[in-house]
């Protein structure tokens, strides 16, 4: 091979490689921070895509149910609960992105409970209100709505102790198995927000007499607080995967997400802060709603906990105890890699934790 081919190979190379470079600073800079989305419209940014009938409200309580993709489906019905604070579209972000999808296409006959943001006048929705009429009456409407006398409960965060409260306050009632994702049930575990409730700076009553309900910035930034250098670190993984298409526009959805909290009704606030947070009444089974106690020792149905390893939301000490406070013979607990999100969002969530759910939840759902 003559030198000159050789050199001429060369050439080739580091003009394509030039022409590379000069592509990443270009997109880079048409997505620099804040205007990092330019280019990418709103409908490449779509989210909850799955095709769903509204089927029951009350109050703030929003019932969907989610289109079949298969002929044949498992007998039990799944609802999935979500977090007071949280939209629904986190477990349907995109097509191939997608818990509900993935459960529809194993099967699964898949209905959420989302929740819509509360108005001032229902800022006296509390504790009692949510498990009781609000997950109950969601849990009445699919039964009545799919023929069938039982129910899986899966809840996320929250939603996942909005789901135990129900199913520890009904012992016989429709809830067949239960399914919880990084629910928190220990006050102490959430050290930050165990100091700052506890502190006689932090005035939650006077808060919400003022307020009504919590707004959604509030909740946030509270959020944020727990690691306050977590946005600045997203945003540089961003621009150094500036390139990326599918990379961008999966963030830009979950950061949507992210920032899109609801406000939390007064009493409820004041029921977390106090009863959860400061007294710790669910490890210390002292929780009652309307005069009778949510003892999770009466739990009994398969009941399955998922916890996220690197959880800065819910970390290990205030998930841990969940696990001995149920009273199911039938029960597991899966610790996994991820974050509070990422467990059952991210991108490696189709591989680690969906194939085990649907594994555990075929298993019961006959």
């Amino acid at each position: 091979m003559s030198s000159s081919t050789t050199a001429g190979r060369a050439d080739d190379s580091d003009s394509e490689l030039d022409a590379r470079i000069e592509n990443v600073v270009e997109r880079t800079i048409l997505r620099n921070i804040p205007g990092l989305s330019l280019h990418v419209s709103e409908s490449d940014l779509d989210v909850g895509p799955t095709p769903k009938e509204l089927v029951y409200s009350n109050e703030t309580a929003r019932l969907y149910h989610y289109e079949p993709l298969l002929d044949e489906i498992y007998r039990v019905p799944i609802l999935l609960v979500m977090s007071p604070v949280a939209k629904g579209y986190i477990l349907d972000l995109a097509e191939g992105q997608s818990l509900v999808e993935y459960l529809l296409l194993q099967g699964h006959d898949v209905y959420m409970l989302e929740w819509a943001a509360p108005r001032r006048e229902q800022s006296e929705l509390g504790l009692d209100d949510y498990v009781i009429d609000l997950v109950g009456g969601c849990i009445e409407a699919v039964v009545d709505d799919c023929g069938e006398n039982e129910v899986t409960l899966v809840g996320y965060c929250m939603g996942g102790m909005l789901s135990a409260m129900y199913t520890a306050l009904n012992p016989e009632g429709p809830v067949k198995n239960l399914v919880c994702f990084t629910t928190p049930v220990n006050g102490d575990g959430m050290e930050l927000y165990k100091k700052w409730m506890s502190s006689p700076a932090f005035d939650i009553e006077r808060l919400v007499k003022e307020l009504g309900n919590i707004p959604g910035d509030f909740v946030n930034s509270s959020i944020q607080a727990l690691r306050p250098l977590q946005r600045s670190a997203n945003q540089m993984r961003l621009l150094n995967h500036a390139q990326d298409d599918a990379f961008v526009k999966a963030h830009l959805r979950f950061d949507r997400w992210a920032v899109d909290q609801l406000p939390v009704p007064g009493r409820l606030a004041i029921a977390l802060a106090r009863d959860f947070i400061v007294e710790n009444k669910i490890v210390n089974n002292k929780l009652e709603l309307r005069g009778e106690l949510a003892d999770f020792s009466k739990i009994t149905v398969p009941f399955l906990h998922v916890a996220a390893l690197h959880d800065h939301i819910v970390p290990a000490a205030a998930s841990k105890d969940f696990i001995d406070l149920v009273g199911s013979e039938d029960k597991q607990e899966i610790v996994m890699k991820g974050g509070h999100v990422s467990l059952v969002a991210g991108g490696n969530a189709v591989f680690r934790l969906w194939p085990q759910l649907d594994s555990w939840l075929g298993a019961r759902a006959l």
